[in-house]
């Protein structure tokens, strides 16, 4: 018996010790797979820190130079203004760039929103064409535009060391334009995030407040112009990725349609999907100057150097008319519930509107759901994930991104298995998981056909109620850090008009006041589910964050997007940029 029970024991020690042997080598197999993904993070951190040493050592040399120049009035200069110095010869284009390299080091210490100083913009400064729109200009840059001789990582390790051939073409535009491309900033890992954040580079912080998102996934452009280290700067699209660091910190940004400017070398995790149109668009501190940014890149430059933009430069008429408007609005999108501030805006705006001469009209796009739920994510990931996870073999996976690499990566009878029990709970994930499958090319051309049809079918709407533009709610205010990830559904005040194509644009007019605050305590969300548990969890703490509305037009009308903008930012004049 003593010997038998000697041998169980023994037993179950070496199945035990033969359990922990295979855990500790799943963990060593693990951490040795990742090895190149922890050296991509060292070398990442040591390039980053090596041009943040350059952009310090070259502000500081230049301010010992010129120790009388006002540096806080020059970037006090609204853009139009510090152009027209510019070219009337008040201000030098090194005294600009250099004044802003500096500013841009104090924001970055704070915020961390820059990953590399583009050495080589002070050598563009002699080259500059002096005839251009933006003769001077410092512009910062998103990490995705490529950029000849450094990396577009997109925070993923296999992208780290390996530099652009040759600039994109709104970069080259923006150089013969004048302009002088001075740094990349931070994008969450992937860009598929409206957080900001990425092994390589860390987390991007709100100016605002600390403990809150900047957005994304320009948020690294929207930390920067928001603390005011950057004049302009461009950003790309998807979903809301210009819409949301612009709201979130308090900043002007605009969506074109879809082609209105060049994507040719913008990088990315992703190519080929078209159901959901990617745009590059511009972010700045007021509407004039994403104006006169869409002024200098619609030019005969970007449209010889990429034949596929149409060639449609500026329409000045649109622009500066002064007629009264007829604007379509909604309180509410009855997916995402908007919050208290949210809601105050666009009830505030439209007031201001009406006060103004126009004419506002009840408009609520039709079947909302459907546009996000199966026309977007089923449009953003019709091959169930699979070029999306590519990105990421052998990588770490940025918290900012929630789940969303872990339920791409479950077997697809998985998924419509957790679909179906999910669905009576958990509606609105059920369907997005519904969505996320891989499709044939047939299913495919369906959808993309739908997609046709569903903007048909708004523009009708549109155009039966006679509407020159329309004032949407934007979401707001910033979220907690890592919150967006796990609120996906809340993309739907943006994301709606990328699958329209449609050109929005928003514009902080308000702050969350302490009532807003108090009323966020009772908010629930229409469905109770988790994004909205999340929602209403990480938009506390937020008295004194910037609320903005969106601001739509139809199809290439960027111009009347940015009329309608400018007025909105008349009527509702606010402080945008933190103390």
């Amino acid at each position: 018996m003593e010997l038998d029970e000697l041998w169980a024991a023994l037993s179950g020690a070496s199945v035990a010790a033969l359990v922990g042997c295979l855990v500790v080598a799943a963990v060593a197999l693990r951490w040795s797979g990742r090895r190149p993904a922890r050296r991509a993070v060292a070398r990442a951190r040591q390039k980053q820190q090596a041009a943040l040493e350059t952009m310090d050592k070259a502000a500081q040399h230049f301010r010992l130079q010129n120790p009388d120049l006002d540096s806080e009035a020059l970037l006090a200069l609204p853009l139009s203004q510090l152009v027209q110095k510019l070219h009337q010869g008040e201000l030098s284009p090194e005294a600009v760039l250099l004044t802003y390299v500096g500013k841009a080091w104090e924001v970055n210490k704070r915020t961390n929103c820059v990953t590399t100083y583009l050495a080589d913009c002070e050598t563009q400064l002699s080259q500059a064409p002096r005839r251009g729109l933006l003769y001077g200009v410092p512009v910062s840059l998103k990490e995705c535009f490529s950029y000849k001789g450094q990396d577009s990582t997109l925070g993923l390790s296999q992208n780290q060391g390996v530099p652009a051939e040759c600039d994109s073409v709104v970069v080259q535009v923006l150089k013969l334009q004048g302009a002088v491309p001075f740094v990349h900033t931070n994008i969450p890992q992937s860009m598929f995030s409206y957080d900001c954040s990425n092994p390589l580079f860390g987390q991007t912080i709100n100016p605002w407040k600390s403990s809150k998102s900047p957005g994304g996934s320009s948020g690294g452009e929207g930390a920067l112009i928001g603390a005011g280290g950057s004049p302009l700067g461009l950003g790309s699209d998807i979903g809301g990725s210009i819409r949301f660091p612009s709201a979130f910190c308090g900043i002007c940004g605009l969506k074109p349609t879809g082609n209105r400017l060049s994507k040719s070398g913008l990088k990315g995790c992703v190519y080929g999907q078209v159901a959901v149109q990617l745009s590059v668009g511009p972010m700045a501190r007021d509407v004039e100057s994403l104006a006169l940014c869409l002024r200098a890149l619609l030019c005969e430059d970007m449209f010889r150097l990429d034949p596929t933009v149409p060639p449609l430069p500026f329409n000045e008429e649109v622009y500066t008319s002064s007629q009264p408007l007829r604007v379509g609005y909604y309180e509410t999108d009855n997916y995402t519930m908007p919050t208290p501030a949210m809601k105050r805006a666009l009830l505030e705006t439209k007031k201001s509107l009406e006060d103004a001469g126009h004419t506002l009209v009840p408009f609520l796009p039709c079947n909302i759901p459907h546009a996000v739920e199966v026309l977007s994510a089923g449009g953003l990931f019709s091959d169930g994930g699979h070029s999306f996870l590519q990105s990421f073999k052998g990588d770490f996976v940025d918290p900012c991104l929630g789940d969303l690499v872990s339920v791409l990566k479950l077997p697809e009878w998985f998924k419509r298995l957790l679909a179906f029990l999910l669905k009576p709970l958990l509606p609105r994930l059920a369907a997005f998981l519904t969505s996320i499958k891989s499709q044939s090319a047939g299913k495919l051309w369906e959808l993309q056909h739908e997609s046709e049809l569903y903007r048909d079918s708004v523009i009708a709407q549109w155009r039966a109620l006679g509407l020159d533009v329309l004032l949407a709610p934007m979401l707001g205010p910033a979220m907690d850090l890592n919150a967006p990830g796990r609120a996906t559904g809340a993309v739907s005040y943006t994301v709606l008009y990328n699958c329209l194509d449609f050109p929005a644009g928003v514009v902080p007019v308000t702050t969350v006041t302490a009532e807003d605050e108090a009323q966020m305590e009772h908010y629930r969300g229409y469905f109770g589910d988790m994004w909205d548990k999340v929602l209403q969890k990480a938009m506390r703490k937020s008295v004194g964050l910037p609320v903005a509305v969106q601001c739509v037009a139809l199809p290439w009308q960027e111009e009347l997007c940015l009329r309608f903008m400018r007025e909105v930012e008349r009527l509702m004049t606010s402080e945008k940029q933190p103390s």
